[in-house]
């Protein structure tokens, strides 16, 4: 590989790759490694694409979880493939395993998968129902007996806690007081410093309305954690690839569910589409029959978790790690959007099949 070949990420957490590249190449027998470009949509992993004289490879470096757990659900991916889901799998290195480490440095590779990322109303309705489907063969597959082995039967229900509203006026007068402090102000810290006083002001208003705290909801079980238009590849109007199984976990069924569909067909653009999340309910429902009003709380939950969360901020802040800024206002208009329109985002997740 040439320097001509290689595509340096200006990200410091990722200097090492040029080093680590040569004892990776040998390690999973790639031979030779013709060009090496960094990802730069990633947000939470280093990514690159590598094309190697065995083919076209996704290299992961695994930042957002341990290392254990990478191991255990790139094993389920493999599971999943088997079942008939779009999915790769990992590549083993010349010891067997799908992670190689250099100098505590974790990495994996997957083939490469062909297809476009489409954020919301770049799909259409028959493909938001396509999606939802997807979703729902996700959960009945991760909960089958096909991964029995790899993961134990969840519960039915598990209990979940509420941020109260003290506590995130609290966390917003945090970051407030930060900014004042600061020296000098970017037009980041202004817009955000706007945000969180109209963020207050909401939680003035609509605090007598949050979800109770400590109880049991369901249906549960084993989840991907991160179904969105970053982490589903289209080709020829269909799904050709789900990646990113970093945070498979367990969940209630309707949390991803309404996750899904708010960073799909909403937060970004600012108002949800009604009518896209509508046809990808029907479409999730259509394979697994969730009760609506465990959907109905679920999105009551997630509503209040955007209303009471700042992890955008968190990222700014405390970790001084700017790759979500763009993701701030975004969803600040969304949240004020959804505020204002709960039941009509309600009857859109009360859609059936």
């Amino acid at each position: 590989m040439t320097d001509a070949t290689f595509d340096a990420p200006s990200d410091a957490r990722y200097s090492e790759i040029a080093e680590d590249l040569a004892v990776l190449g040998e390690a999973f027998g790639l031979g030779e490694v013709r060009e090496c470009r960094f990802l730069s949509a990633g947000l939470m992993n280093g990514n690159w694409r590598l094309d190697t004289a065995k083919g076209s490879f996704a290299l992961k470096r695994i930042m957002d979880v341990p290392l254990a757990v990478a191991r255990r659900n790139l094993a389920v991916l493999s599971a999943l493939a088997d079942d008939g889901l779009p999915v790769g799998r990992a590549r083993l290195s010349s010891a067997g395993e799908a992670v190689v480490e250099v100098a505590g440095r974790g990495y994996c590779l997957i083939p490469w998968m062909e297809g476009s990322h489409l954020p919301g109303t770049a799909l259409s309705i028959r493909q938001a129902g396509d999606l939802g489907v997807l979703l729902g063969r996700i959960h009945r597959s991760l909960n089958g007996e096909r991964l029995a082995g790899l993961l134990p039967p969840g519960p039915e229900q598990m209990t979940v806690s509420v941020t109260t509203s003290v506590e995130a006026h609290r966390e917003a007068n945090r970051f407030l007081a930060l900014i004042a402090g600061l020296v000098s102000r970017t037009a980041f810290d202004v817009e955000a410093s706007v945000a969180l006083a109209e963020r207050k002001a909401l939680l003035e208003k609509y605090g007598h309305e949050r979800p109770a705290s400590e109880v049991a909801v369901g249906p549960v079980g084993w989840t991907h954690g991160d179904v969105q238009h970053r982490n589903v590849l289209w080709r020829d109007g269909g799904i050709a690839g789900v990646i990113d199984w970093d945070r498979i976990r367990v969940r209630p069924f309707g949390e991803e569910v309404a996750r899904t569909a708010t960073v799909q067909f909403g937060g970004e653009d600012g108002f949800l589409d009604l009518e896209r999340t509508s046809a990808f309910v029907a479409g999730y429902r259509s394979i697994v029959p969730i009760p609506v009003p465990a959907l109905a709380d679920a999105v009551e939950r997630l509503w209040w978790k955007r209303m009471s969360d700042y992890w955008q901020l968190v990222f700014h802040y405390d970790r001084d790690d700017h790759s979500c800024d763009h993701l701030f206002l975004p969803a600040e208009r969304f949240l004020a959007w959804w505020t204002e329109r709960r039941a009509d985002v309600q009857e859109a997740f009360a859609a059936m099949p």
